[in-house]
């Protein structure tokens, strides 16, 4: 006990969003709290969006979710793609901020409880090389390392390979997101065995059309997954 005081006095615990003063690890000042809208459980079981009013129910979906064949079974995100939460993901994915992983892993693995099965397999959302290169880290993967811990659950960091190099996909349609990702991601041929017959759980940062969980999932489950749920930290919400 007397060590992890003189720890705390020395490291006292901080805000992962912006450093200030808090009073456990892994949390947000009150600043911080109030700029991050946290998703409840009035949701699209399908990609994890926020619904409006308080009913809750297994079979809610959004407008896009009914529209568009999402090739997965249910989804949830943890915070809205707005705020506190869009700079955690863009500190995360561009800032070089791993340990970011450790406290939103942490709030992805409970959102997730309802969803993980004995044979739950956690799989990334890969990265082309090129793009690993230069980024020198998966965040995904990072995340998916944290939520395996967590969880108690098996990894298959490389389950799945980008083999095109996509353009980024930010401020391009719907439908454009879906087409430059038609053929881009497929089944790592080493790790198909690993794959086939299981739950999986994909695995992201962020989600806004699905059209990258979308290409992910397919591949999942043209290797011979038994099903596919997704997992993100952010939903990009309408209005947000």
């Amino acid at each position: 006990m007397w060590m992890q005081s003189i720890i705390r006095a020395i490291y006292p615990s901080q805000c992962v969003a912006c450093d200030a003063p808090t009073e456990d690890d892994f949390g947000l000042c009150g600043a911080c709290w109030r700029e991050t809208y946290f998703i409840g459980a009035t949701i699209c079981t399908k990609c994890g969006t926020p619904l409006p009013g308080d009913q809750v129910a297994d079979d809610m979906m959004c407008d896009d979710c009914m529209t568009i064949a999402r090739p997965w079974d249910k989804g949830r995100s943890v915070v809205a793609y707005t705020g506190i939460g869009r700079k955690l993901v863009l500190s995360l994915k561009h800032g070089d901020r791993t340990d970011l992983a450790q406290p939103v892993g942490r709030w992805m693995a409970r959102a997730a409880a309802p969803l993980v099965r004995k044979d739950t397999l956690i799989v990334p959302v890969p990265l082309h090389r090129v793009r690993l290169i230069r980024r020198r880290y998966n965040q995904s993967a990072i995340l998916a390392h944290v939520l395996g811990h967590v969880l108690g659950r098996d990894i298959c960091v490389d389950g799945l390979l980008r083999r095109r190099n996509t353009a980024p996909l930010q401020g391009h349609s719907r439908e454009a997101r879906f087409a430059a990702l038609a053929d881009a991601i497929h089944c790592n041929p080493a790790q198909r065995f690993r794959i086939e017959g299981r739950h999986v759980m994909l695995v992201d940062d962020v989600m806004t059309s699905g059209a990258t969980l979308a290409a992910c999932a397919e591949a999942c489950m043209s290797a011979g997954a038994r099903s596919v749920d997704v997992l993100t930290l952010a939903r990009a919400v309408k209005d947000a």
